[in-house]
């Protein structure tokens, strides 16, 4: 008896064991579903811009951290730094970490086509965002840079009226820096104004100061009336190469973007930048993360979103909003 006892301890504590084993495997089983859930659950939307060293991109890269904010989802902003090879890296460290969206500022309209058909082929949806790319982008969604051309250009001819010199501060391969330049350029077309210099400032205030300087001594003083930069950037390297140039007075200078720096510089007294056509990157940005979850979710979008621009000169400054 006292065996069977014995016995029948033994078992009941070896099923004891077992119950306690199996509740605990059962537990950390539901444990790790449901991380492995929330994980899946957890959107993660990707951004590449031209350079953070830009204000415009930095203001993107917020309006992206406001949106993912408000659907719950993280968002990883990369600085390209105009350098094609660096996003198509980018780009494809997105598609490593299965993004669910990628938005894509291109440095290079065509060379990034490449890298957008990988993340097509993975089925990530890519939403352009200021720029358009080729590859097969699902929609672009951009600031009306043909307006923004045509504001400035319509402005520099009233300036003017109509006849006189002047000179274009280009930007890199883009669409949005080319439609600039085309707006601006069917507006002159049909007035007086002559173009002098014609260079490419690379969207960055360093080198439209050096590229500035080079024009300057090519165009003796008094030869020069107007400069239309393609970004607010180049806007203030061409100012600070007029005045170390010191020829201040001798000519004014337009802008896009509407960016805080710029508009603090036309505030101050003698500024040459008269006016800029003002964006808004952090809407733009924002409409594109929309753009985006409707693709992911089975939606049907328009291919090109224009987000409309208005012309901020020195006398409307106060009543300017800013980004």
């Amino acid at each position: 008896m006292k065996k069977n006892t014995k016995t029948l301890f033994v078992l009941v504590f070896l099923l004891i064991i077992a119950l306690m084993s199996a509740c605990s495997s059962a537990s950390e089983s539901s444990s790790g579903s449901a991380g492995q859930e929330n994980g899946d659950d957890k959107l993660t939307i990707g951004l590449t811009v031209g350079t953070m060293a830009n204000p415009f991109f930095v203001a993107m890269g917020k309006g992206a951290e406001e949106a993912g904010k408000d659907l719950g989802a993280e968002v990883l902003v990369e600085s390209a730094e105009y350098d094609l090879a660096k996003q198509t890296s980018q780009i494809e460290n997105f598609i490593t970490k299965k993004v669910d969206v990628i938005l894509l500022n291109a440095v290079d309209s065509k060379g990034i086509a490449a890298a957008v058909q990988q993340a097509k082929d993975a089925g990530i949806p890519v939403i352009a965002v200021d720029t358009n790319a080729e590859g097969g982008v699902d929609a672009t969604v951009t600031s009306d840079n043909y307006q923004a051309g045509q504001l400035a250009g319509e402005y520099v001819v009233e300036q003017l009226n109509g006849k006189g010199n002047i000179v274009m501060i280009d930007g890199p391969p883009v669409s949005a820096v080319t439609d600039r330049i085309q707006g601006f350029e069917d507006v002159i077309k049909q007035s007086g104004i002559k173009v002098v210099a014609k260079q490419n400032g690379e969207g960055n205030r360093e080198k439209a100061l050096s590229v500035m300087e080079s024009i300057l001594q090519a165009n003796p003083s008094g030869s020069i009336d107007a400069v239309f930069a393609i970004n607010d950037p180049e806007a203030i390297g061409v100012e600070i190469a007029q005045e170390q140039a010191g020829r201040k007075d001798e000519f004014f200078i337009v802008g896009v973007d509407g960016a805080p720096e710029v508009t603090e510089a036309m505030k101050k007294e003698g500024s040459s930048i008269m006016a800029t056509s003002a964006q808004s990157p952090s809407e733009m940005v924002k409409k594109a993360v929309e753009i985006g979850m409707k693709v992911k979710n089975g939606e049907k979008v328009d291919e090109m979103i224009k987000v409309p621009v208005e012309l901020v000169t020195q006398e409307t400054l106060d009543s300017y909003k800013g980004w």
